[in-house]
């Protein structure tokens, strides 16, 4: 039972970090209608903005605001020049230019920071105990963040007018166009808002383990698994995905070897499209 418990805790941490990969996820594919598998090189691309800020002297959740205003920029600049040009094309060609910018990213990431493992800070963490459960610091600070970043991106699309437009756009492109809902502004806030949540995925997943510049790719298929199991784009129910596969992923270590955790995420990922392709939440099949 204390097993079970202990690897609960980790699935929710995990859990979190998949949400906000999922939501950013999710939202790309509700408005611009195509798989973004470089996601999870921008969170990557994120994490180490972050670290670079946190070089200077700064401590990490005060870098993390900073990095995630570097990322969405990049992500933004990224979509004006590549992205833009090719969304009157074969939505196949979106897909293939996002794998090319994932390997180019990642390479970027080698060449400036290395390929070996780094940490946001050195030494041990004195964890808390609750009878013979263990939570890191860390952990809560995770769970917290991925909480309130949830709760801001509610509010977000709940209660402001691009919030709104976004909603609409992602529910039918047509009917929002002849609404006259800016289509390029919708756009830009989407790469905005998702670079923000790959940027604290990045650096959430960093403080949970290690940096190293194929992370992102590496966490990539459990979010896409937490994207479907929700219901591609929908980001709420990227939330009740990503908690599904991280909780998942963690207990399958009860009768397996770790290392097939993201196995545990591909075959939930298949039996979806097979059993229920809308996902839990009625997405885009």
């Amino acid at each position: 039972m204390i097993d079970f418990l202990q690897l609960l805790v980790y699935g929710v941490v995990l859990g979190s970090i998949l949400t906000l990969g999922a939501i950013g996820v999710s939202l790309i594919f509700g408005i611009l209608r195509f798989a973004h598998f470089a996601h999870g090189d921008i969170m990557t691309l994120g994490a180490f903005s972050a670290l670079a800020v946190v070089s200077l002297g700064l401590p990490v959740l005060v870098a993390l605001p900073i990095a995630m205003a570097i990322t969405a920029v990049i992500a933004v600049v990224i979509d004006q020049t590549i992205y833009r040009r090719l969304r009157r094309t074969a939505p196949v060609i979106l897909l293939i230019s996002s794998f090319g910018m994932a390997l180019g990213l990642r390479s970027l990431i080698q060449l400036i920071f290395g390929p070996n493992n780094q940490v946001f800070a050195k030494g041990i963490q004195m964890p808390y105990r609750w009878g013979d459960i263990v939570v890191k610091p860390d952990h809560l600070l995770i769970v917290g963040g991925a909480i309130v970043l949830v709760l801001v991106v509610h509010m977000f699309l709940s209660h402001t007018k691009m919030g709104k437009a976004m909603r609409a756009m992602s529910d039918n492109v047509d009917l929002a166009a002849a609404c006259g809902i800016p289509a390029e502004r919708v756009v830009m806030w989407t790469w905005i808002l998702a670079g923000c949540l790959a940027t604290a995925a990045g650096v959430f997943l960093g403080m949970d383990a290690q940096l190293h510049p194929v992370m992102g790719w590496n966490i990539l298929l459990p979010v896409f698994a937490a994207t479907i199991l929700g219901g591609i784009g929908k980001p709420y129910g990227a939330i009740a995905g990503g908690m599904v596969i991280g909780i998942a992923m963690e207990l399958s270590t009860m009768v397996m070897p770790p290392v097939y955790k993201p196995a545990v995420a591909f075959a939930i990922m298949v039996a979806m499209l097979i059993w229920r392709p809308q996902g839990i939440f009625k997405g885009q099949a």
